[in-house]
């Protein structure tokens, strides 16, 4: 699976509140696709360095995509917080393991696109209209 084709994938995830009403209240409460939101918002965090660490010059592109996700499913409040501490574990933990990029950084890298796609097609399959 490509890049572009996980990216949209991402934002297909992205939308699947976004087309719902919700009161603030229950908003908070958590939703039954949000282990697989945390931990696609930990593989974002894990691209976000990984990816930079490789060198493939893509900026901001993987916290980029992780705003939509928040702004799509957590405006706000403790859902918002949970996916922000699930990116910056995925983020720091290879901080923390890989200083340069290794073979094993870019098998890493393909594994959490595949795992990334499978938890967008999953999660869009099962709970979008």
């Amino acid at each position: 699976m490509n890049i572009r084709t996980f990216v949209i994938l991402i934002l297909i995830v992205s939308g699947i509140a976004g087309g719902t009403a919700a009161p603030a209240v229950a908003a908070e409460q958590a939703a039954p696709f949000d282990a697989g939101l945390a931990r696609l918002s930990e593989i974002l965090g894990s691209l976000h360095y990984l990816r930079g660490l490789c060198g493939t010059n893509e900026g901001n592109k993987w916290r980029a995509e992780m705003q939509a996700l928040l702004d799509a499913e957590a405006p706000s409040g403790q859902r918002r917080s949970q996916f922000i501490a699930h990116f910056n574990h995925g983020y720091r933990a290879y901080l923390q393991t890989y200083h340069t990029c290794t073979p094993a950084a870019e098998l890493v890298i393909r594994r959490y696109f595949e795992e990334g796609s499978k938890i967008a097609r999953e999660v869009t399959a099962r709970y979008s209209n």
